[in-house]
């Protein structure tokens, strides 16, 4: 299987943790049993899933003020991936 090229997440409408868990589940293709919290996050890009080559966050700033701790946790993750696994991490952008 080949990495998809772009992937783009639109998380300005995003209201609630469990919102964005299953914007992400969707958009990166997790399986259905995903557990849609910080560690099945790290769990499923770090192993379930092929990311994409490149990850474009819209809607950042909106998303970030209305769910600060939930935004830190996974800008945390995608820079720690990037580091961790740079072989297979995307390029992030936040829009």
């Amino acid at each position: 299987m080949s990495r998809l090229e772009v992937v783009s997440i639109d998380l300005s409408e995003v209201q609630s943790s469990q919102a964005l868990h299953g914007m992400l589940k969707e958009a990166l293709g997790f399986p259905d049993w995903y557990g849609c919290n910080w560690d099945a996050f790290w769990d499923a890009i770090t192993g379930l899933v092929e990311m994409p080559m490149h990850l474009n966050i819209c809607g950042w700033d909106t998303f970030s003020s209305r769910l600060p701790r939930e935004a830190a946790l996974l800008k945390k993750c995608l820079a720690n991936m990037a580091s961790e696994y740079p072989e297979s991490a995307p390029a992030v952008a936040f829009d």
